[in-house]
């Protein structure tokens, strides 16, 4: 039985970092548990669902059980109105996240990771200054299980980091407050993202059309807290619903924070690492966070086998995760941030100008980058961080 068990590794998690940590550290052969609160993996679905190929690649083989469109265009709506059409280079996915996450925990058990749901973890067991396991509730009785190693994988409300006294505090105006709601029975594109960037819409944020076949879509936004102190996500999402999709049937509804700022300065601490939103590793321009979860759980998983291994869990050792994410993702979060806060401060007139200059553009000819050329033509401060960005430096 688990609870009587010491594992190399304990996971607090089961989404896509969790998992993805736990199929690395597991396939290497060490023991590994997986704790998850939730009754079923996968569920609830807190998110867009939007990934790119080229990302996804990176852990998995897409698999069409999970995918429900696949994206080759782009639509970005102006406060105007405007719209402008973009083909992608590179092809993206609507995912169903239940079959999706689902799949990522049958890869970890497969490869000998125990996932245990419904259990609740409330602490974390010290020896010393030490983290060597955690403590929880199981179908209504306590436990305590004992670890080299714990990876807090529990998402944006992580309790983790907090606990093992790490500053997990993310700025009121980069914690976005977003809802989302799947909407069926109306007609769309089912190979394009739509994106709305408005202040009226969706203050220091924007407001997506995820198409889920071509008759439903997840329809969301986010709303920077420096604004949803004063009106809420669901508000703002709600009036933008009753104009555009009047007739539409709400299928389901989620709400949460995302938080779009840079990656925690400090995410590992004496036997324990941080992955995915627990982090704060979340694209900070779009939010997304199914990727980069992905990437730092790879990560996590694989420094949590060069320790066991060591037998040296110490937070000197575990640094190496840090500096291998700040490698591979952190340096262009930091990037991403900036623009994000240079193009959250563009006014919808600013936001108007770049549309009208855009859409002179032929559309057999219009790409991201030119894109962003109109606009750091508007915008100057942009130059820098958007070449760095886009030259991968």
């Amino acid at each position: 039985m688990w609870r009587q068990k010491k594992f190399d590794l304990i996971v607090v998690g089961g989404g896509p970092a969790g998992t993805t940590a736990a199929r690395y550290a597991a396939k290497a052969g060490i023991s590994v548990l997986v704790l998850e609160k939730d009754r079923d993996i996968g569920v609830p679905v807190r998110c867009g669902e939007a990934v790119s190929d080229e990302g996804l690649r990176l852990f998995v083989k897409p698999d069409p059980r999970w995918i429900n469109s696949v994206i080759t265009k782009l639509r970005l709506i102006s406060p105007n109105d405007h719209k402008i059409d973009l083909n992608l280079k590179q092809k993206g996915y609507i995912l169903d996240r239940r079959i999706f996450d689902y799949d990522l925990a049958q890869y970890a058990s497969a490869f000998g990771a125990q996932i245990v749901c419904k259990a609740y973890v409330n602490g974390l067991l010290f020896d010393d200054s030490k983290i060597v396991g955690v403590t929880g509730e199981y179908q209504g009785e306590p436990f305590e299980v004992k670890s080299n190693l714990v990876i807090g994988a529990d998402g944006v409300e992580s309790r983790i980091g907090r606990w093992a006294g790490l500053d997990t505090v993310v700025k009121m105006k980069d914690m976005e407050s977003a809802a989302q709601k799947t909407i069926s029975g109306i007609e769309i594109d089912e190979h394009r993202f739509d994106f709305y960037m408005s202040h009226e819409r969706a203050p220091g944020g924007y407001l997506w059309i995820f198409p889920k076949g071509s008759n439903a879509a997840n329809v969301g936004l986010g709303v920077s807290g420096k604004y949803s102190r004063f009106r809420s996500a669901q508000s703002y999402l709600d009036d933008f619903l009753q104009k555009t999709f009047p007739n539409g049937s709400v299928v389901s509804s989620t709400v949460g924070g995302v938080p779009c700022d840079k990656t925690l300065k400090k995410f590992v601490s004496d036997g324990l690492m941080l992955a995915g939103d627990a982090a704060h590793m979340v694209n900070p321009m779009t939010g997304g966070g199914i990727i980069p979860g992905m990437r730092g759980g790879m990560l996590a998983g694989e420094t949590a086998v060069e320790a066991i291994k060591a037998e040296d869990t110490s937070e000197k050792f575990l640094n190496r995760y840090s500096k291998e994410w700040n490698k591979v993702g952190g340096k262009n979060h930091e990037r991403f941030y900036s623009i994000k806060e240079t193009v959250s401060k563009l006014t919808d007139e600013e936001l108007n100008s770049i549309s009208d200059a855009v859409e002179k553009i032929p559309p057999e000819e219009r790409t991201i980058g030119k894109m962003f050329r109109k606009a750091i033509f508007k915008k100057p401060s942009l130059l820098v961080d958007v070449m760095k960005v886009f030259a991968g430096v």
